[in-house]
């Protein structure tokens, strides 16, 4: 039975990531994404989701991380290929993850204060690095991250604040290493963002 949730989990996955590289194919300024990219990473993503809910992570919450783990592989995708966070992807990401987040508060009051906390948090602190140096953080970068604040401050805020340094972090290990500047941002954000909803310290 695990098993086989893994693999139906995996296949939702794969059939998401197929509709995500359309959308980004057909999309105003879209990119095209190499054949199975999106498809293959989606079904990754949603097969560790699969699991966690099979070990007792809660359904109200299961769609959180589906959603998030959709939207970081077709996001990375447009910040590698085209150094760009497109609005058709951020922007809706914030009436989306409201409503999900609704639901969560309903089984878990807490979760609304963290994620107005999350959202404040991480927004104000980007916007202030935006307004301070415009080259050093997208507008893009920005945009996203109010949602990403929202969702992981439903963990915790201090969920937001690791994922804030984790992503500061990476972004300058990545620029020494490659011993260039214009790195993307947005995947450094994305990924430990997607490993707080998915692995929460609560069940």
């Amino acid at each position: 039975m695990f098993m086989l949730i893994g693999i139906v989990g995996g296949a939702a996955g794969f059939g998401a990531g197929r509709l995500g590289r359309l959308l980004l194919c057909r999309a105003r300024r879209g990119v095209r994404p190499p054949r199975l990219w999106c498809e293959v990473a989606v079904g990754l993503l949603w097969t560790v989701v699969a699991f966690r809910a099979a070990a007792g992570m809660p359904l109200w919450w299961a769609a959180v991380p589906l959603l998030l783990g959709w939207l970081a592989v077709l996001l990375t995708v447009c910040d590698v290929l085209a150094a760009r966070l497109p609005d058709v992807l951020t922007l809706p990401a914030y009436p989306v993850a409201a409503v999900l987040l609704a639901v969560a508060a309903v089984h878990r009051p807490g979760v609304l204060i963290g994620t107005v906390g999350g959202a404040l948090l991480f927004f104000g602190v980007y916007l202030l690095v935006r307004v301070v140096s415009s080259s050093a953080m997208g507008p893009g970068d920005v945009k996203l991250a109010g949602s990403l604040g929202a969702v992981v401050g439903a963990v915790s805020l201090t969920a937001v604040l690791v994922v804030m340094v984790a992503a500061a972090a990476t972004t300058l290990v990545a620029a020494v290493c490659l011993r260039r500047g214009g790195i993307p941002h947005g995947p450094a954000m994305l990924a430990p963002a997607w490993l707080a909803t998915t692995f929460p310290p609560w069940p």
